[in-house]
């Protein structure tokens, strides 16, 4: 079956479909110790990064997520992924999530770059109303980085999910109306 998912591509990234044929760019970045310390997701080895990447294609293949690769152009390597999930039509919401960068482009602007090109894209291609974020909420570096693009903190879940070392983290939810961006 053809992904739907699009090609979404500035001057500083590519986000492409993530696929069975190119999640193995990904292995060297995925097998980074503790670089997914906030997610309930197991990426680190082959096997389980393809496990996750079959479970977001199936996602995908029932119009909930749409995976994405992502390739720093500047330095002309994969990066790692991100995606639209939990993908809700009926009530023009979807979240952005699973986002995950090997350390090299962390601090880059790479990811600020993927983030806007998705936003773009959500609000403008997909007439969608509104984006969500979930965060850890001791995960500051990333709660900094979705304040900073204008997504408002609208509440925090307590001890709502397990992470892989058995601690439960609360969830921040963010999100950025159509209206509040641009």
């Amino acid at each position: 079956m053809k992904s739907f998912t699009p090609i979404l591509e500035n001057d500083f990234v590519k986000l492409a479909p993530l696929s069975l044929s190119n999640y193995h760019y990904l292995l060297p970045i995925a097998s980074q110790e503790k670089l997914i310390q906030f997610s309930p997701s197991d990426i680190e080895t082959p096997e389980a990064l393809k496990k996750y990447v079959e479970q977001a294609l199936e996602k995908e293949r029932i119009f909930l997520a749409m995976p994405f690769i992502i390739y720093d152009k500047r330095s002309k390597k994969y990066a790692g992924s991100t995606r639209f999930m939990n993908i809700d039509q009926k009530n023009k919401v979807l979240e952005i999530g699973s986002t995950w960068i090997g350390r090299e482009f962390q601090g880059t602007g790479l990811n600020g770059h993927a983030k806007l090109l998705m936003l773009d894209y959500a609000f403008n291609e997909m007439h969608f109303e509104k984006v969500e974020f979930r965060i850890d909420e001791r995960n500051n570096r990333s709660r900094k980085a979705v304040e900073k693009l204008g997504a408002k903190l609208e509440g925090i879940l307590r001890k709502n999910v397990y992470l892989l070392d058995g601690y439960k983290r609360n969830t921040c939810c963010y999100g950025l109306l159509k209206e509040e961006w641009g």
